[in-house]
């Protein structure tokens, strides 16, 4: 994995992106693996086939291949596939498969108690609006979000964004804006890192008033280096940010 690895959590269950709960996922250069690819291991690891594991999860088998080609390409091997034969074909997950869904397991079980995970709030004021997003115009720069209907240009307005949606980047290894769907992004310095057994909160100066909280990997932050006064750039999607009227008593 590269330094891009990060975890997030989402409001989906362990195994699929439908149940309810907390759902890690693990990310290198820009492919993610999440809880659907996660049910796909497992369902390879229990019926022998990734035509039978596409069946029992209402798959496609050529999509599932094609799944599996892309997380394999920054993932390394997850899935061994025999040749028919005396010992008949089928599908099995391979040594670094397991410890992919191992690594994601731990992940989870680690984030299952984050349902408060930090958010960050940042203030500004609507400059233009293009459908549902709102261009903001932010003490840490302009950013994209999604926005109520009734905000105008010109309201103020706060933008919260999750600690689980935030991606930390090495400077030098920040993908280009048309590289990547996060476009929000942000150069800033680490403030405080607040280490778990495998998950790190990293706070981040990014100009604002409060500093952008976000969460990575422990394998993540040692990659990246992540101290006090490290330079990074933290990127965020549109889709995961949501403006509000910010009232009187905000900043």
């Amino acid at each position: 994995m590269t330094d891009g690895e990060r975890a997030a959590a989402d409001s989906a269950g362990p195994d699929d992106s439908t149940a309810a709960d907390f759902a890690a996922s693990l990310r290198a250069d820009d492919v993610t693996f999440d809880g659907s690819d996660a049910a796909l291991l497992r369902a390879v690891a229990r019926t022998g086939s990734v035509s039978a594991a596409s069946d029992e999860l209402g798959r496609s088998r050529a999509r599932a291949l094609t799944r599996l080609e892309e997380l394999e390409s920054v993932f390394g091997d997850l899935v061994e596939r025999r040749r028919g034969g005396s010992g008949g074909g089928g599908s099995r997950l391979a040594r670094n498969g397991e410890a992919v869904l191992a690594q994601f397991d731990r992940l989870r079980a680690a984030l299952a108690g984050t349902a408060g995970a930090a958010e960050t709030a940042v203030g500004g004021a609507v400059t233009a609006r293009d459908g549902e997003l709102a261009t903001v115009d932010s003490a840490a720069g302009p950013l994209r979000a999604l926005a109520a209907a009734d905000l105008a240009a010109g309201d103020a307005v706060q933008v919260s964004v999750r600690a689980d949606a935030v991606t930390l980047h090495a400077p030098d290894e920040t993908p280009s804006p048309d590289a990547t769907s996060a476009r929000n992004r942000f150069s800033g310095a680490v403030e405080s890192v607040d280490r778990g057994e495998s998950v790190v909160e990293v706070a981040v100066d990014v100009g604002a008033a409060e500093p952008l909280r976000a969460l990575v990997t422990a394998d993540s932050a040692d990659r990246l280096g992540l101290a006090p006064d490290a330079a990074v750039v933290a990127s965020f999607k549109a889709t995961a940010t949501r403006a509000t009227p910010r009232r009187d008593d905000e900043q």
